[in-house]
């Protein structure tokens, strides 16, 4: 069942919202670029959550509620998600009722009838991958926004969204589960396209404000931990290009972690259903680099323009547990 909005007034807004959002204009390199202007005002809002998937159960259906009561108060313009969008082993096709079931009928509120910008997971490889990608899936919810690797500009900050899943070795190693690699490969060609696509687009791009989207943390304590293959070869392009926040999901938690060899904020936000309670590595968590850790549920929240940041992270029930604020470039927590 699609969503709809409560007048028809509010439908044609939100469509002729969409055909402008989705609209695709020229790219760096090879990778696709959309447009989604900030306010007149010039100031952006949009919520951040991650491994959400699951038809309402593990308090995504709270989750849910708590996004749209803050998305309301912050009168978001979109919303990201960081992938693994449905468990266990993402769509069998477009026409799986899990779209619909943990997608269209749980974020109902009014203030998340906006675009949602995702990236895949590596529960959503586990599935037909195809089958997110494609635009079928906008004509059951035209919400719906999911590429493999993409860039979104703002105006006020360009969004550099990256397929992770293909970089991590221990995938290809697994007997286990099947992924959909589809598309991807041979794996070698597809990460030196993807990463030389990416360094072209940074290096060209002259956006004040970079950041960049990923499913894989690069840096983190919680249950998967740092990616290695992350920090070998997409945190040295992140860096060399002025990147400001890297946003991940994939630990079922929410936490900031900033390293003093680095001025990138490690973002994750991947608790939109099932955490991980008290699974966390204990030797790092009282760690300088650690400035934020939850292991519960929730999501998060970024406000922009150009001469400030606001981060803020929530719990299941709102409330909010973290808040880090950056003005012209000038880092200091709160």
């Amino acid at each position: 069942m699609v969503v709809t909005m409560a007048t028809k007034a509010q439908c044609l807004h939100l469509t002729a919202a969409m055909l402008c959002i989705s609209l695709v204009l020229p790219s760096f390199a090879d990778l696709q670029r959309f447009e989604h202007p900030a306010k007149a005002d010039g100031r952006l809002s949009f919520l951040v959550v991650g491994d959400w998937g699951r038809r309402g159960f593990y308090n995504q259906s709270e989750v849910a509620l708590q996004m749209g009561r803050i998305g309301e108060k912050l009168d978001i313009d979109f919303v990201i998600s960081t992938g693994d969008n449905f468990y266990d082993d993402g769509l069998e096709g477009v026409n799986d009722p899990a779209f619909e079931e943990s997608f269209s009928k749980i974020y109902t509120a009014k203030s998340l009838q906006k675009q949602w910008y995702s990236v895949l997971g590596n529960h959503d490889y586990r599935g037909n991958v195809e089958a997110q990608l494609s635009p079928v899936l906008q004509k059951i919810d035209s919400r719906w926004l999911c590429q493999r690797s993409f860039i979104l500009n703002t105006e006020i900050a360009e969004f550099f969204f990256v397929d992770t899943t293909p970089f991590v070795n221990d995938y290809y190693k697994e007997t286990y589960h099947k992924y959909d690699w589809r598309g991807v490969s041979p794996r070698r060609t597809y990460i030196t396209n993807l990463l030389k696509d990416l360094e072209s687009a940074l290096r060209k791009s002259t956006a004040k404000r970079k950041i960049a989207v990923g499913h894989h943390a690069i840096r983190s304590i919680g249950h998967h931990g740092d990616t290695p293959e992350l920090i070998k070869y997409l945190l040295p392009i992140l860096k060399a290009n002025n990147v400001e926040l890297y946003i991940n999901g994939h630990d079922h938690c929410l936490e900031r972690i900033s390293t003093p060899d680095s001025p990138i904020q490690f973002l994750t936000s991947g608790a939109g259903s099932k955490a991980w309670r008290g699974d966390v590595n204990v030797k790092r968590l009282n760690s300088d680099d650690v400035k934020f850790f939850y292991d519960g549920q929730g999501f998060m929240s970024v406000q922009l323009t150009k001469a400030e940041a606001v981060v803020v992270f929530y719990d299941v029930f709102g409330k909010e547990l973290h808040k880090w604020e950056v003005f012209k470039q000038l880092y200091s927590a709160m």
